[in-house]
């Protein structure tokens, strides 16, 4: 199993790079997993959207519509595209588990 080093610890992730213990992120994680993805810092604003996407995940087990997301934290309306041009590493980044093949199409067309 691939893993990642954060900190002197071992992050366990998929193959394609999602974490496999949705408990185990935490911001320095959330770091690490940028990097990987090639996304540079992760600012105020992006970590926000990261936090609220997990939170959301938490309470309704469902990833979030992309223009709620940007409504909710009261950024512009697609901020998610904006600080994230593919939400797909967004969910990646904020240690989500793979989504499903609707949520990949959904995601893809922007929906």
């Amino acid at each position: 199993m691939p893993t990642i080093s954060v900190s002197n610890t071992r992050i366990n992730v998929d193959d394609e790079g999602y974490l496999i213990d949705f408990q185990s992120w935490n911001e320095t994680v959330a770091r690490a997993l940028a990097e990987r993805e090639g996304l540079g810092e992760l600012t105020k604003d992006r970590m926000d959207i990261l936090q609220f996407m997990r939170d959301y995940y938490k309470r309704f087990n469902s990833f979030p519509i992309v223009q709620a997301v940007c409504k909710n934290l009261h950024q512009s309306k697609d901020c998610t595209y904006e600080q994230f041009p593919d939400p797909l590493k967004a969910w990646k980044v904020a240690g989500l588990p793979k989504p499903t093949t609707e949520v990949f199409a959904l995601l893809r067309h922007n929906l």
